[in-house]
């Protein structure tokens, strides 16, 4: 891959998938810096996370808002967003490749139902998502690396998703501070 700093590059995703598409590019735009500690004004830092970040940003912006419920999302692997009353909460992802669970983006937002269903203080109907599907299962965890580092959604670090810290270690007994806001029925 070659190119300036603000070039825009096509880069196409790693193994078979990308081979047997041919000409399916992703496509990346070059932003670099130049390194402080050189006055060489050749040098630079290729930051493809900024280039990765700013895409799959911009592409869940665009996604469509669905309501969610029980079989809403698609039997593919993908990153997808929660929003309770229109405020971005939550970020997750779903690889069925390569994740023990197997699970679908499908699975995913149906356990997330099942959960906030089972909740007081929190409705369904409030709770909106939005999704992106990729192909290659590398993507799903740098889109969902980018979209956490880039939103910093509050429901990610208190105890939503499938592993509350500490919970089953012996010796604790930690609630989780969802657990807390949104008590069981």
């Amino acid at each position: 891959m070659g190119g300036y700093c603000g070039d825009e590059v096509g880069v196409r995703p790693a193994g078979a998938a990308g081979r047997a598409r041919g000409g399916d590019w992703v496509s990346l735009r070059l932003n670099c810096r130049m390194d402080d500690h050189d006055s060489t004004p050749h040098r630079f830092e290729f930051d493809l996370d900024l280039g990765i970040r700013d895409q799959v940003v911009r592409h869940l912006e665009e996604s469509p808002s669905l309501q969610l419920h029980s079989g809403v999302g698609p039997t593919e692997s993908g990153v997808y967003a929660l929003y309770h009353k229109g405020e971005l909460v939550y970020i997750g992802k779903a690889s069925k490749g390569t994740t023990k669970s197997k699970r679908t983006l499908r699975a995913r937002l149906n356990e997330h139902v099942a959960k906030i269903k089972s909740r007081q203080n929190i409705a369904i109907e409030d709770v909106a998502c939005k999704y992106l599907v990729f192909e290659s299962e590398w993507w799903v965890f740098a889109a969902e690396f980018a979209l956490i580092s880039h939103h910093n959604p509050k429901w990610n670090a208190t105890g939503f998703g499938s592993k509350t810290p500490g919970k089953g270690r012996p010796g604790t007994d930690i609630v989780s501070e969802w657990d807390r806001q949104y008590p069981k029925r």
